[in-house]
């Protein structure tokens, strides 16, 4: 007979989303004796009703509730799951990143001017808040993926320059990204952007570096993390410098071993 985690799994779930069982209660529409006797394991036949404002609520499909022991998967899995690649759902994600198009149906690249950050964390993935941003078509993008533009604040990516405009690729996947990969990284309660060098570590933690080492590199927890996107290229109103001496001394050398390696082949 399978084991059933219902029970389980909705006192997991609340408490992921740091919420009291007076405060799920309500939103669910329950009494509080009713979502404790749940969670306890005391209603053995939940209204099918209850089921669906569960499932609903949590965006994680029935089956998966009763049959996935939820606070045994790693928290990238919980991620991945919380965004609609449940194995158990059939005909596409529970959570769809917001987009506009224009008249020939092709999607926006949206600019998210400085003004708008603080207004992006709250309205990343309500459809009038993207529709309200400014767009642009850019040339020689690809097809496939979806883009947003992002300015940069700070030296903490030099030599990319400050005030830069980084054009970047929505990252649905975060288990697909390479260690290091260049990133606009969206962090949960913070009033800016993060550009950085993006690795995924083995305990769930990501690491953020800045190209400029005078900024130490630091972890955050991928449940601080809302949205990743790749960096794909940038836009700046700074000539860049010319390469100091011993920058173009090391490039000589590069390109001499790589003739004479050409010359030996």
């Amino acid at each position: 007979m399978q084991r059933i985690f219902f029970a389980g799994n909705i006192k997991f779930l609340r408490d992921r989303k740091k919420l009291s069982q007076e405060a799920l209660a309500a939103k669910l529409g329950l009494t509080r004796a009713k979502l404790a006797a749940i969670e306890a394991g005391n209603t053995k036949s939940p209204q099918p009703e209850d089921y669906l404002n569960f499932s609903e609520f949590f965006k994680i499909s029935i089956d998966t509730l009763l049959k996935i022991d939820l606070s045994k998967l790693g928290e990238l899995k919980m991620r991945e799951l919380e965004s609609g690649n449940d194995v158990y759902i059939r005909g596409g994600n529970l959570r769809v990143l917001a987009i506009s198009v224009d008249r020939s149906n092709n999607e926006n690249v949206e600019y998210v001017p400085v003004k708008a950050k603080a207004g992006y964390m709250a309205g990343y993935n309500d459809p009038e808040f993207i529709a309200g941003l400014p767009k642009y078509s850019l040339p020689n993008l690809p097809s496939q993926g979806t883009f947003r533009i992002f300015p940069s604040t700070g030296d903490s990516m030099l030599p990319v320059p400050e005030g830069s405009d980084i054009i970047a690729q929505y990252v649905p996947d975060w288990t697909a990204i390479k260690p290091d990969t260049p990133c606009i990284v969206i962090l949960k309660g913070q009033q800016d952007f993060v550009f950085k060098l993006v690795t995924m570590n083995p305990d769930d933690t990501i690491l953020l570096k800045s190209l400029n080492p005078a900024y130490k590199p630091f972890p955050v927890e991928a449940s601080d993390v809302m949205e990743i996107w790749r960096f794909y290229a940038y836009t700046s109103r700074e000539f860049p410098e010319a390469q100091p001496e011993m920058t173009t001394i090391l490039t000589a050398i590069r390109n001499l071993e790589e003739k004479i390696g050409q010359i030996s082949k």
